[in-house]
């Protein structure tokens, strides 16, 4: 069974085969496989900064990784606020399911567990976005109670912007 766990060193390798899968589809092309590689745990650091000392322009966010079957297979983050960007584009709640494993119930596995997780942090209503052609997101937000407040095209993007609210008090 899938669950919710910190990053953590117990699935660096699958981690790194997680980005590079990443990286043919153009994604995540920020992240240096090199320095990721031989710096992982200060990586694992970066993570844990980002949730108890984040940069003045950023909010606190916690990141899960969903791992199966000791197979890293997505990452979730809470932001446990929002601020004026992240009330446009990004919400509450992100998340990414790996190449390989999409297709397989693990985006709306991990964004019920990411309510879970947003619920214990305080959470009672949560913004989640996404990209208004990623019909596969959109989706699973709605399974998972979202209720569409618009769409909008955000200045900088070529794709308009799906807003979907969650009331994270009514989900079971």
């Amino acid at each position: 069974m899938p669950f919710l766990t910190e990053p953590s060193m117990l699935y660096k390798d699958s981690y790194l085969e997680a980005v590079r899968e990443y990286q043919a589809e153009d994604r995540n092309l920020d992240i240096d496989l090199h320095d990721l590689e031989t710096n992982f745990r200060r990586y694992l650091q970066y993570w844990v900064d980002r949730k108890v000392n984040p940069k003045p322009d950023r909010v606190p966010e916690s990141t899960f990784w969903l791992i199966s079957e000791q197979t890293f297979i997505g990452r979730v983050t809470i932001r446990h606020a929002l601020n004026a960007s992240l009330l446009q584009f990004g919400g509450h709640i992100g998340y990414e399911i790996r190449p390989s494993q999409r297709r397989r119930g693990y985006g709306k596995e991990i964004l019920r567990l990411g309510i879970a997780k947003a619920r214990a942090i305080g959470l009672t209503r949560a913004l989640v976005t996404c990209d208004d052609d990623n019909l596969a997101s959109a989706k699973i937000i709605a399974v998972n109670g979202g209720v569409l407040e618009n769409i909008v095209l955000l200045a900088g993007r070529r794709v308009a912007t799906r807003r979907y609210w969650i009331d994270i008090d009514q989900r079971v």
